[in-house]
């Protein structure tokens, strides 16, 4: 697996990105031009990100053999 910072972020994604100062893995549910809703995967409520705010991150790519 590998990351590419600030690309282009699509529904089904998984980011790295801060938050409230932890650095967190999270699914991309939906993805707009707008905003992104974001899942942590541990059982909380999902999220929104204004995609102004959401200046770093990295998407992680899956390696192709």
């Amino acid at each position: 697996m590998s990351t590419i910072l600030n690309e282009r972020i699509e529904t089904g994604d998984v980011l790295e990105i801060l938050r409230d100062d932890e650095l967190i893995s999270a699914l991309v549910l939906l993805a707009t031009e707008d905003a992104v809703i974001l899942d942590a995967c541990d059982d909380t409520t999902p999220f929104v990100i204004r995609r102004s705010d959401l200046v770093e991150y990295r998407r992680f790519v899956p390696e192709e053999a």
